[in-house]
């Protein structure tokens, strides 16, 4: 498998990818995890990514033409594209685990008040990890991809994922 992850902090995940079980599946050479600087994509001089709302509102979104360019770039046959927002859908084990059958993630972190809405036709769904407020989508970006990276075959073992927490809908241990 292949993520590819869009933000506007890369630096954020360096420790997510060189420790623990997402560094291990690295480096067996099980899931391919690249971050994308969404700057890198920008026309402007000084790397602008964020505009005005044009329909009002307070605080900025995030323009549309890096994020087109980025995706265009990054984009295969195989790419299933998720915008990271809190407007998706709620995201739970089964949706981890029909994520985890893809070929390639391209996950597009949210900041600012949101996209600009023409950037919301890239995306073949939209997720979001719950009803509260994250400075950006990259936390949320990393709650999906490590969700899905340890139910990738070889990177935890079969056994250890069958008794799990919510594989049957239910906690190991009532509260």
């Amino acid at each position: 498998m292949k993520i590819d992850i869009l933000t506007l902090f890369p630096d954020m995940f360096d420790g997510f990818l060189n420790e623990s079980i997402i560094k291990r599946a690295i480096e067996k050479e099980l899931v391919e995890v690249r971050i994308h600087n969404i700057r890198d994509y920008s026309k402007d001089p000084h790397k602008k990514v964020d505009d005005y709302q044009f329909g009002g509102g307070s605080g900025m979104v995030l323009m549309p033409q890096p994020i087109f360019d980025a995706v265009e770039d990054l984009k295969t046959e195989e790419t299933f594209v998720i915008l990271v927002t809190p407007q998706g859908v709620p995201y739970h084990q089964k949706l981890a685990h029909e994520l985890s059958f893809k070929k390639h993630l391209l996950l597009i972190c949210g900041h600012y008040e949101g996209f600009d809405e023409r950037i919301r036709s890239l995306a073949d769904m939209e997720i979001s990890i719950g009803d509260y407020i994250l400075t950006g989508g990259e936390l949320a970006s990393m709650v999906i991809s490590d969700s899905v990276i340890r139910l990738l075959d070889q990177v935890i073992t079969k056994e250890s994922l069958e008794s799990e927490s919510f594989e049957d809908n239910l906690l190991d241990y009532p509260v």
